[in-house]
């Protein structure tokens, strides 16, 4: 007879993320409360990480307990016993928050790095549906070698009308700016459907856009993905 698998013991974060999801939460909601994304509170389970988390989640559940139910309160609550961790040169550690935002006004954010770019950069999506359903615009900067652009850096054939330097990075890297507020930016509608065209890939409909444009190369590589809404006037 096989030896039975022991079950790994749960760590508090992952207890309390229990108690949290026993009260009708779900991960999703459990990140929003800490203010992290929903794929660290997984590995809460799966890599035994969140120590850092386990004093904002005792609030959180206390307060749950005490007839708080709204998640923007209870992230309030939370948020004063979240310590940022450090580096070991005592800097402060950079960690992976929520992908994206839009505010009431229409100024929304989302950025996506070369692990998500992976796979299509798809925690961009919800950001462009909704930027699409509220009728807003978007540009966007994208990086990569810059022996993928075909275009001079800071060309106005490129990016015309962007009164904005192109970055360029040590490693070889640009990050090249298309749309703004000053120019009109995109139509957020028309970008969704291109996204849903690409079926969901966000990079592959952005580096569709830039090869139907004749700004980069067939064989060009996205590294880093930022998308921008704002509220047309």
């Amino acid at each position: 007879m096989p030896p039975q698998r022991r079950t790994p013991e749960l760590n508090e974060a992952a207890q309390l993320s229990d108690q949290l999801r026993a009260a009708g939460y779900t991960k999703r909601d459990i990140a929003h409360i800490i203010n992290r994304d929903a794929s660290l509170v997984s590995q809460f389970y799966t890599r035994h990480k969140g120590a850092a988390f386990v004093p904002a989640l005792r609030h959180a559940l206390a307060a749950v307990h005490a007839g708080i139910t709204d998640t923007a309160e209870l992230a309030a609550l939370a948020a004063p016993h979240i310590t940022r961790r450090t580096t070991a040169a005592g800097t402060r550690a950079r960690v992976r928050t929520k992908a994206v935002l839009i505010t009431p006004t229409g100024t929304g954010t989302g950025r996506a790095g070369a692990q998500a770019i992976a796979s299509g950069a798809a925690r961009l999506r919800p950001l462009i549906a909704e930027a699409a359903r509220q009728r807003l615009r978007l540009a966007f900067t994208v990086r990569m070698p810059k022996s993928g652009f075909t275009l001079a850096s800071g060309s106005r054939a490129d990016s015309p009308g962007i009164r904005r330097d192109v970055v360029q990075r040590a490693d070889h890297t640009e990050e090249r700016s298309y749309g703004s507020a000053t120019t009109g930016g995109f139509d957020a509608t028309d970008f969704a459907q291109r996204v849903d065209a690409a079926g969901g890939d966000v990079t592959a409909a952005v580096q569709h856009w830039l090869l139907e444009t004749g700004r980069i190369h067939p064989d060009a590589h996205i590294t880093h993905l930022e998308i921008r809404t704002w509220r047309p006037r």
